[in-house]
């Protein structure tokens, strides 16, 4: 090429630099200087391109001729130039190069449908990358357009068969050379010209053009008109994503773009937890939790990608809920062993008949065989009950709750494992993992399987709160009582204060009426109490080494040594002291359904305190037991009422409310969308998913900012500034304009009813003459 031609190349960058980051003034001047000779730069620009590709010689179909190593690069410039006038959008210079006299729109038309051979045998990475640009110019010039004209242009020209066979034979193309999605880097995958991402681009073209061509619809569709090349379709319909936004002019946009690969990252359960916990603000919308959970999600889909590298914590984090599983599964089952046969020694090894052991061998070898040939869950039940079983009657219960403590404790770590593996919670900080209230439950429950292992078997007992944890209902219940926690306690602190005044009524003038009746413990009992406490606590807590006596005997003589002022008789007096009455008040007087009235001494009508007691008694009853008592219960069962109701109407939401518009599916809301454009199910899953928008805010993220089109500049700087004005509140595209639709539609009948009355009119005027000439 001659140096006049090269030195376009600078040129050219220049004014594209000039535009970049979408500077409106700058486009303009490009196209109008306001001065008294104008040079349209942007259609030179276009004019230039027509003749660089040789268009003006003839046909487009020996475009390839004129397009090779040499000016290859100046020919993608000039298209780059170009894309950058257009974005933003500017529509002047959209429809400078739309509606120009030479054919340039031809060319980047036959740049992409057009192999640009020979250039395309020798260097395809360099045909790549011009139809990706030719692409990106297409778009550029329909971009935030709400007519149909440059669409309508392109597609003059333009036969839909082609477009989807250059769709197809781009990802084709790309199964032999592109690479696997986890050997990208983030920050190539959008932007690198592979045949698969040039596919992509060309099949979002496709989609927008396909708005204003039904053809071209229809052939979009996995066996739609020519059912070759279905995969294909499939693969870019299911990596394409689609929103709608709402401008500063608060006009809304549809976008069409491609979803990152870093998005297939995102966990099934992130997506139940982020679709169930997230919370509705005082407008009832969701979008400012939404908003807020996105850096977390992303963050974790970057951590998945990391975590598919480690293939054994990946394994393990995989089957998260199958390690609690078994974790709950064999807390019940050692609490059962723990139940029905402590103290163990009850149960030793080598106790069962012959032909109960054979009988057990043969039930396990069959449950093993039904295991392998057919890994049923039942089959599997039976192989660890019967294998259960041998071991308890082969080494004895002790053991066996050891070994299956021992099982516990490593299943538990291998879920501690999975957990932070799933959640990348030690990639968050310390700080982050400490206020991480879930982690901190599951190392809880670890340090008790370790007790029960280590310490005593009674420890297993804790282990059965996990089914609070596991079922919301049970959840719910918990939090009847800590919701309203401060309303108890206060309540409760008032039934304190009127025990305390009632003390010290019945310690001033009722002291010989408390006399209560007690039952004294056998000496035989006492033994065997002692030697079951004793036995404890010299498992858990003696030590020989500290030179302590720590026999059954020894222990039984601390604990149960009785006081030596013991009261031999069977009645005693409770109200000797204040703390004595307040203690017997308290026990017994709210434990006893008619009040302290029912354990006090039955005094006689002849008594001069007669009336005062009964006094007393009733207003204990009514004041404490009446009263304060159903206070507590009352404010806890209309918690759990509450509670209810809220998880029904939280339900009742997901299922008829759009998570991003939050338009409802019921009430007003139904006739909009019982139409024959959109369908609530449509309107969720297409034009308002709630994945799509954190798709796109991840593509926000991972994008290159100078290729950024104008909706995607304008996310970005609204997601800088924690805007979220750009989300669509109770608004739709399609039922704004299904309702532009029944206001001309409305018109329309009105206009055809005013020309009928208008002819009835003239008609009969026209009679009305008659009869008067008559």
């Amino acid at each position: 090429m001659s140096v006049i031609i090269t030195i376009m190349q600078p040129i050219l960058r220049l004014m594209q630099l000039l535009c970049e980051n979408h500077n409106r003034e700058l486009q303009n001047f490009l196209r109008c200087q306001n001065n008294k000779n104008n040079y349209n730069l942007v259609c030179e620009t276009l004019q230039f391109l027509d003749c660089i590709c040789g268009s003006t010689t003839g046909g487009l179909g020996l475009l390839g001729l004129y397009i090779n190593e040499k000016n290859v690069g100046l020919i993608n410039q000039t298209v780059e130039s170009l894309t950058e006038y257009c974005q933003g959008p500017c529509h002047e210079n959209q429809n400078c190069i739309a509606t120009h006299e030479c054919n340039g729109i031809d060319i980047i038309i036959a740049l992409i449908l057009n192999d640009i051979n020979p250039l395309g045998k020798k260097r395809m990475d360099l045909v790549l990358e011009l139809k990706n640009n030719a692409s990106k110019l297409l778009l550029a010039i329909m971009e935030s357009r709400h007519d149909s004209e440059n669409a309508e242009r392109i597609l003059y020209n333009m036969r839909p068969k082609e477009l989807v066979e250059v769709i197809k034979k781009a990802y084709l193309q790309g199964e032999v050379e592109v690479p696997e999605p986890d050997e990208e880097k983030e920050g190539e995958e959008e932007h690198s010209a592979s045949p698969r991402n040039v596919g992509h681009n060309i099949y979002i073209l496709a989609h927008q053009l396909a708005r204003h061509n039904k053809e071209l619809q229809a052939m979009l569709k996995p066996g739609g008109t020519y059912g070759e090349g279905d995969e294909a379709l499939e693969y870019y319909a299911k990596h394409t994503a689609q929103i709608e936004i709402v401008r500063l002019d608060r006009t809304m946009e549809q976008i069409v773009f491609p979803v990152p690969n870093i998005c297939e990252f995102l966990t099934s359960e992130s997506k139940l937890r982020v679709y169930y916990a997230t919370e509705r603000d005082e407008q009832g919308s969701k979008i400012n939790d939404f908003f807020l959970r996105a850096e977390d999600l992303f963050n974790e889909m970057i951590w998945q990608k990391k975590l598919r590298a480690q293939p054994v914590l990946y394994w393990c984090s995989r089957n998260m809920s199958f390690w609690s599983s078994i974790s709950f599964n064999l807390a019940v089952l050692m609490n059962l062993l723990v139940a029905f046969f402590y103290p163990l020694e009850g149960v030793r090894g080598g106790t069962l008949e012959p032909h109960l052991s054979a009988l057990l061998w043969t039930a396990m070898l069959v449950s093993l065989a039904i295991v392998i040939a057919l890994p049923q869950p039942h089959g599997i039940r039976a192989f660890i009950a019967s294998t259960i079983l041998r071991l308890i009657f082969s080494v004895g219960l002790e053991p066996t709750l050891f070994l299956l403590g021992a099982f516990n404790l490593c299943n538990k770590i291998i879920f501690l494992m999975s957990f932070v593996g799933n959640r990348g919670t030690f990639t968050r900080g310390y700080k982050a993992m400490i206020m991480d209230v879930e982690f901190l439950y599951h190392v809880i429950y670890l340090i008790i399987c370790s007790l029960g292992v280590f310490v005593h078997v009674f420890f297993y007992s804790l282990l059965l709160f996990d089914l609070v944890y596991r079922e919301e209902t049970l959840l719910n219940v918990i939090k009847s009582v800590t919701r309203n926690g401060r309303s108890i306690v206060l309540t409760a602190v008032l039934a304190l204060i009127l025990v305390y005044l009632f003390s010290i009524v019945g310690y001033i003038f009722f002291q010989n009426d408390f006399i209560l009746t007690v039952d004294r413990i056998p000496n035989k009992t006492q033994e065997s109490g002692g030697s079951m406490v004793g036995e404890f606590l010299s498992a858990g807590t003696c030590r020989k080494e500290s030179g302590e006596n720590c026999s059954s005997e020894a222990v039984f003589e601390v604990v149960h040594t009785p006081p030596p002022a013991l009261v031999i008789e069977d009645k005693e007096r409770t109200c000797d002291s204040l703390l004595m009455c307040i203690v017997t008040v308290l026990s017994h007087g709210l434990r006893s359904g008619g009040g302290v009235g029912d354990v006090l001494r039955k005094p006689s009508k002849e008594e001069p305190l007669f009336a005062a007691r009964v006094i007393y008694d009733l207003l204990f009853f009514f004041m404490v037991i009446i009263i304060v008592l159903n206070l507590i219960f009352g404010v806890i069962i209309d918690t759990f009422a509450d509670l209810r109701s809220e998880k029904q109407k939280k339900e009742e939401v997901l299922k008829t409310t759009c998570f991003i518009c939050g338009k409802e599916e019921g009430g007003l809301e139904r006739d909009k969308f019982d139409n024959k454009t959109v369908t609530f199910e449509e309107h969720i899953k297409v034009e308002h998913n709630m994945w799509h928008y954190l798709f796109f805010i991840v593509l926000v993220k991972v994008k290159d900012s100078t290729e950024y089109t104008g909706p995607e500049s304008y996310v970005a700087e609204m997601i800088g500034e924690h805007n979220l004005d750009w989300f669509p509140r109770m608004r739709a595209m399609s039922l704004v304009s299904s309702d532009a639709e029944g206001e001309q539609n409305e018109i329309r009948s009105l206009q055809e009813k005013l020309e009928s009355t208008m002819k009835l009119v003239s008609n009969l005027s026209g009679q009305l003459t008659e009869l008067k000439e008559q």
